[in-house]
């Protein structure tokens, strides 16, 4: 049995990680007012970021229609695939996955399709991705990588510090007193992942305490596994992996640039970590 994993571009697996693996990435658009783009095709996430540091209001993201799931669906199947379990986004986030559900229903009878809504998003997403794809590249049956996959997102951890308050200004979940006083007093949002949604975990007061919260929460842990680093056009992503390194083997840490969906609310430098911890 041929399995293959399918996801959303909310993952923020780079491409050729993904390639690696086998894993279809179906992408989410982008509207800037009356432009609209596809993720990663039309414009990347260093485009991205380019336009959002330009724009007075924040972009709008959607989801990819069931049309575009289906469309992958069948071109794995002619492939030979006999097994596709699809991964996507936090359905409290987006109807991703709920278009996907939609496109599994069409594949009835030719092909069994699992979908797992992840519960997560960026490389946390990603991760367990990754994870369902070696797990599917070991021989496992559709059934045996879905069940492996939720069993991980119940272990996921994500970590992220925000670097400015302006995006969240920009769209409305701060004020614009509050917004301002946070840049003064060079306040650090964290946020962390939490039942599917993204949540408030503290505050620091430097950039510098913010990587430092980062590093402690993988120590906390002891030991985690499928460590990936993430970040939206961070200038100091290399010195949050050298202080990482101690902890965890460099060379096995992804790295993924911040995309659209996490990245409009976010703002540019946020950086973060994601991980699965042990049974």
């Amino acid at each position: 049995m041929t399995v293959r994993v399918v996801t959303d571009s909310a993952c923020d697996l780079p491409e050729p990680v993904a390639r690696e693996f086998g894993i279809e990435i179906v992408p989410l658009s982008i509207r800037f007012g009356d432009e609209e783009f596809v993720d990663r095709r039309d414009l990347t996430p260093s485009q991205f970021w380019s336009r959002v540091a330009a724009s007075p209001v924040l972009p709008q993201t959607s989801a990819p229609s069931a049309g575009a799931f289906e469309e992958v669906f069948r071109k794995l199947v002619d492939e030979g695939t006999t097994g596709i379990v699809c991964i996507n986004l936090s359905a409290r986030l987006s109807a991703t996955l709920q278009a996907a559900e939609i496109a599994a229903k069409s594949l009835e009878g030719l092909c069994p399709v699992e979908i797992v809504d992840s519960q997560s998003v960026t490389l946390a997403l990603g991760n367990l991705c990754l994870a369902a794809a070696r797990r599917a590249a070991a021989g496992a049956d559709v059934v045996e990588v879905a069940r492996h996959a939720r069993d991980l997102r119940g272990r996921t951890r994500l970590y992220g510090a925000l670097d400015t308050l302006e995006n969240l200004k920009k769209g409305g979940r701060v004020g614009g007193l509050q917004a301002m006083l946070g840049s003064m007093l060079a306040i650090k949002p964290i946020v962390h992942l939490q039942d599917g949604e993204v949540e408030p975990a503290g505050r620091v007061r430097t950039r510098s305490k913010a990587l430092r919260f980062l590093v402690d929460k993988v120590k906390e842990e002891g030991t985690v596994e499928n460590l990936g680093v993430l970040h939206g056009a961070a200038p100091d992503v290399e010195e949050l992996l050298s202080m990482l390194d101690p902890l965890y083997s460099r060379d096995e840490i992804v790295v993924a640039d911040v995309g659209p969906v996490i990245g409009t609310h976010a703002g540019p430098g946020v950086i973060g970590v994601t991980y699965h911890v042990p049974r």
